[in-house]
């Protein structure tokens, strides 16, 4: 049971779990899934949710995946893998629509575009059908994690500075109040930037993260 247990946790498995979110992120080092991170991050809820979701499909699918490694032709491994993908993805769209309508109508097309997400086909090609189950599981948690952080990093940044608030909630108290002095009358307040709720900002805010991420990591400098 012990080796059992060192085997489950071992340097290897943890590396699985780890690298995606720093070193290997989807996002910032392998530039894979980085359109709805600049189309739906304009709020955190929905950020979050899409995390979450993207989690769902890429850790059942990987498990999916490897469980049938050995029967699928390979000849057809990417119709399969379609197949699986699509599934997971009806699955989550109909359970948003029955538990959180609200956020499923923002996400809208958005859902049904992670069948082509190239995290999720690429994980399932590259090492889904090449490890076992266990494997498998690690990689989609590490690289959904590492998927969802940067998703949730940009929209806390464009909510917040967007509109000063976060998940709905006001934050920065943006509702300017008037003073009247024998000067004149004066506001103050925060006043939304509404530049950082256009989709170029969030390409922006990305750029920063891949920067001060490779500023930190010598191994991600390009010669």
């Amino acid at each position: 049971m012990a080796k059992e247990k060192v085997a489950l946790l071992s340097q290897k498995n943890r590396k699985l779990l780890l690298d995606p979110l720093n070193d290997d992120n989807p996002i910032t080092v392998q530039v894979l899934g980085i359109c709805s991170a600049l189309a739906i991050t304009v709020q955190l809820k929905p950020a979050i949710v899409m995390s979450v979701a993207v989690m769902f499909v890429l850790v059942f699918g990987n498990l999916i995946v490897s469980l049938m490694r050995n029967i699928i032709p390979n000849r057809i491994r990417i119709i399969v893998q379609l197949l699986i993908v699509a599934f997971l993805v009806i699955l989550v769209d109909q359970v948003l629509k029955a538990y959180l309508y609200d956020v499923s109508k923002e996400l809208a097309v958005f859902v049904g575009l992670i069948i082509t997400n190239c995290i999720i086909m690429g994980r399932f090609e590259a090492f889904a059908l090449a490890n076992g189950p266990w494997k498998s599981i690690l990689d989609g948690i590490g690289n959904s994690l590492g998927y969802g952080i940067i998703l949730i990093i940009v929209a806390f940044f464009r909510e917040l500075l967007g509109s000063g608030k976060l998940m709905g909630y006001e934050v920065l108290g943006h509702k300017a109040k008037t003073i009247v002095e024998s000067t004149g009358v004066y506001q103050y307040g925060y006043e939304n930037n509404g530049f950082m709720l256009l989709s170029p900002m969030a390409l922006i805010t990305v750029g920063i993260i891949i920067w001060y991420q490779r500023s930190r990591n010598r191994k991600l400098i390009e010669d």
